[in-house]
């Protein structure tokens, strides 16, 4: 029995960073990132709308805290982190429905996904800040 497990190559390390990940993969991960990125901004978001339904004092705080160059930013990445998770999501409801899910238009439909997030948060950008 020990004969046999020595003579197996088992791999001793995986290095994830080396790993050539396609893009329909890359996306996947990037759905993942973004929805736990949104699930985690969430409480904050809600905090941030509670405070500002207080009083007229304090919807002016949370209009003074929102307009900080790095509130701007946190916003600016929850845009892209909603805006990648709502397309790629789009994009999976469609594979679901085993539309697209030959290599040639999971590609094609992966840098959609891509470019269609990167370009509204650039929109939503421009407006935020």
């Amino acid at each position: 029995m020990a004969e046999l497990t020595a003579k197996r190559k088992r791999p001793v390390y995986l290095n994830l960073v080396r790993i050539r990940l396609p893009l329909p993969g890359f996306v996947s991960i990037l759905h993942r990132v973004s929805g736990a990125l949104l699930f985690v901004s969430g409480f904050w978001l809600l905090w941030l709308l509670d405070a500002s339904l207080r009083s007229p004092e304090q919807y002016d705080a949370m209009r003074a805290a929102a307009a900080h160059p790095f509130a701007k930013l946190a916003l600016t990445a929850l845009a892209w982190a909603f805006l990648h998770h709502l397309f790629a999501g789009i994009r999976y409801l469609f594979i679901d429905a085993d539309v697209g899910v030959a290599l040639g238009p999971a590609r094609k439909s992966s840098w959609a996904v891509l470019a269609a997030s990167l370009l509204v948060t650039a929109l939503a950008a421009v407006w935020i800040w």
